[in-house]
């Protein structure tokens, strides 16, 4: 049995618990027009083979050549990550794989660019940086036959070199996650984050945020255990299965006196398991040395703070500034689905235009799924929605039906929309008679409720509601009921 808390995830053991540790590195393709080294497209989706040319082949006498931009998205992250941003080098990372046509790897070694950050998960939660340094990507192999997509079993294996030298960060996490829960938070956070400042479309089905996770367990307070490393992870979904079955592996082979091998790992989503892939390399086996071809980068204060000044309110500031104004919590459904949309500006705006934020916020969120960053009505008409519904001019379920209309058609008035179906406040006398028919309909659950069972209530609100097609204010309802019981 384990622990599911935001905060708590145990795996019982025969004589006591196992505590899962998890470190993710992310990589994420930037958003710059051309590749790290040289002017071939930095796009996704073309014929495979037309973006390449002597440096993303590494053919004789070709030189690598920095892209500023990629460097100053880099810089972008490393800022909204709260990272140190440093003089940094490149170094060469040797190994060969097909992917890889100079058999290297132009990445930073010891001297990355950011350093020592941290992101808050939105339970409050810290979770380190180590560093985030700038690498070129690999080209992209697809195996032909055999099962899974993998090399091994396949019958032939095609390369596209449109993906090798596109600009990649790569996000080294601490080893501070503790449950599947916090890894999801983490990457979705992170997401929204390279989203909201322009450094990255962050597609994971497209494979330009991709994540591995270390994953090792341990006695609670104790040493950290041997980590294996999942590759690939293309779906937080993904992410947090296979986060979980790893740590359950690694106990079972404790339990049963066996040894963890550092290794690397394939998740593997048809069959829910993780599969060996290879034995971990240590950084000796990539024979790291400075890239001869690419001077020191320095980025000096003056470019750093201009871009600091550049970055745009980030998710977790607009969440606090949403959840201020309209009473939500910060990590409350509403708040997190509305500003993960782009659409808390325009909730904003509706207070602006005397609306009230509070149900802008929930319209917003439950009816504007389909209206984008940019909902195409007016803020103007959506607060006098609003203002009818608080003034108990139009029912919640009114309101959520003229708002259909306002919507659909891109705007509207909604008080004429309110007069055309004939919505119109229900007289006093009116709703007294239904609530009185509902309480001799139903005695069973007027009893309850009189006796102090509130969820009673439902049955009679539904009843009142029934009877007036919908036309009565559910709260007046209520309001009337608590009357009636005393």
């Amino acid at each position: 049995m384990s622990g599911t808390s935001s905060d708590t995830f145990l795996i019982d053991g025969a004589d006591g618990s196992y505590e899962m540790v998890v470190g993710l590195e992310v990589h994420v393709e930037l958003a710059t027009a051309t590749k790290l080294f040289s002017g071939s497209p930095n796009r996704f989706g073309d014929e495979p083979n037309t973006h390449i040319d002597p440096v993303t082949l590494g053919l004789p006498g070709a030189l690598p050549v920095l892209n500023r931009h990629a460097v100053e998205l880099a810089m972008r992250i490393g800022l909204a990550l709260n990272c140190t941003v440093q003089p940094c080098t490149f170094h060469r990372k040797n190994y060969f794989y097909p992917d890889m046509p100079k058999a290297y790897q132009i990445s930073q070694y010891d001297v990355p660019l950011n350093v020592d950050g941290w992101l808050d998960l939105p339970d409050g939660t810290r979770i380190g940086i180590e560093r985030a340094h700038l690498e070129e990507d690999t080209g992209k192999s697809t195996h032909v036959g055999g099962s899974g997509g993998r090399i091994h079993g396949s019958a032939s294996s095609l390369i596209d070199f449109n993906r090798a030298g596109v600009p990649l960060v790569e996000i080294v996490g601490r080893p501070d996650i503790r449950t599947p829960e916090q890894a999801r938070q983490y990457v979705n956070e992170l997401r929204a984050i390279l989203v909201a400042i322009g450094a990255s479309d962050a597609k994971m089905e497209e494979g330009s945020m991709r994540v591995d996770a270390n994953v090792s367990v341990r006695r609670p307070g104790d040493e950290l255990g041997t980590r294996c490393e999942i590759k690939n992870l293309n779906s937080v979904r993904s992410l947090g299965r296979a986060v979980e079955y790893e740590a359950r592996r690694q106990v079972a082979l404790v339990e049963a006196g066996e040894r963890i091998r550092q290794e690397t790992r394939h998740w593997d989503e048809g069959d829910g398991r993780t599969h060996t892939l290879r034995s971990k390399e240590d950084a000796d086996d990539y024979r790291y040395f400075l890239e001869p071809d690419l001077v020191p980068l320095d980025p000096g204060d003056e470019w750093i703070e201009t871009v600091r000044a550049g970055l745009p309110p980030l998710p977790a500031a607009r969440r606090t500034a949403l959840a201020e104004t309209t009473g939500a919590p910060a990590d409350g459904e509403a708040v997190m689905v509305v500003v993960d949309r782009d659409q808390d500006a325009y909730v904003l705006a509706v207070g602006e235009a005397g609306g009230d934020v509070a149900r802008a916020l929930v319209h917003v969120k439950e009816a504007y799924a389909e209206q984008g960053a940019e909902p195409t009505v007016p803020a103007a008409d959506l607060a006098a929605l609003t203002t009818m519904e608080v003034a108990g001019e139009l029912t919640a379920t009114q309101a959520k039906q003229v708002l259909a209309e306002i919507v659909a058609n891109g705007g509207g008035d909604p008080a004429a929309i309110a007069r055309d179906k004939g919505f119109e406040a229900m007289d006093t006398g009116a709703l007294e008679v239904m609530v009185d028919e509902a309480i001799a309909a139903q005695p069973a659950a007027w009893e309850k409720f009189c006796n102090g069972e509130d969820k009673a209530v439902g049955a009679l609100v539904g009843a009142v509601m029934k009877a007036s097609q919908g036309q009565a204010d559910g709260k007046a309802v209520t309001a009337l009921l608590r009357a009636r019981r005393g």
